[in-house]
């Protein structure tokens, strides 16, 4: 009788350049490769909803294009309301390209992709908090060190740089 074993769940392969990922690290992958593909569609939408357990997720990719398209527009409307304004104070022309600009942002988060961005900032917040940042004594060092290395060796350089131009005049 032979012994048939499946992998668990969750266990990746058995060679180190193939470790175990977690369920959201996937997800997290396969949004990101959609995004970069730009495949976002109702395929890539079926593999995210079984891989998150969620059917809940948004499939309003419709409506996209549409909003895309308000997002161009009040870019535009931003360019030309800044030049057509051009003669008005510099302060209200700034205020008024951030508050389109913050519209045209909200508009952005409302797609698939927008939402695939969100997600993708919230996930690198939480990894910064998980990096052991260096104490101020260990930067310190640090720089020390590497200000030595380079002094060091820009004197090296200089001695074989004046060391090969006092031989090649003395061969002249």
């Amino acid at each position: 009788m032979v012994e048939h074993r499946s992998p668990k769940p969750g266990v990746g392969g058995s060679i180190p350049s193939w470790p175990a990922i977690s369920n959201d690290q996937a997800l997290g992958m396969l949004v990101l490769r959609g995004l970069f593909k730009g495949l976002l569609n109702k395929a890539w939408i079926e593999k995210i909803k079984l891989m998150s357990g969620n059917s809940e997720i948004a499939t309003s990719g419709r409506l996209d294009g549409l909003k895309w398209g308000l997002v161009a527009v009040l870019v535009a409307v931003g360019v030309y309301g800044n030049y057509y304004f051009s003669a008005e104070s510099l302060l209200l022309r700034v205020v008024g390209l951030l508050v389109i600009a913050a519209v045209a942002g909200f508009v952005a988060l409302q797609t698939i992709k927008g939402g695939a961005f969100w997600t993708l900032l919230k996930d690198a917040k939480t990894e910064i908090r998980k990096v052991v940042w260096p104490t101020r004594q260990e930067t310190v060092q640090t720089t020390l060190v590497v200000v030595a290395v380079v002094l060091v060796m820009g004197l090296i350089l200089w001695g074989l740089d004046s060391l090969l131009g006092w031989m090649i005049s003395s061969l002249i």
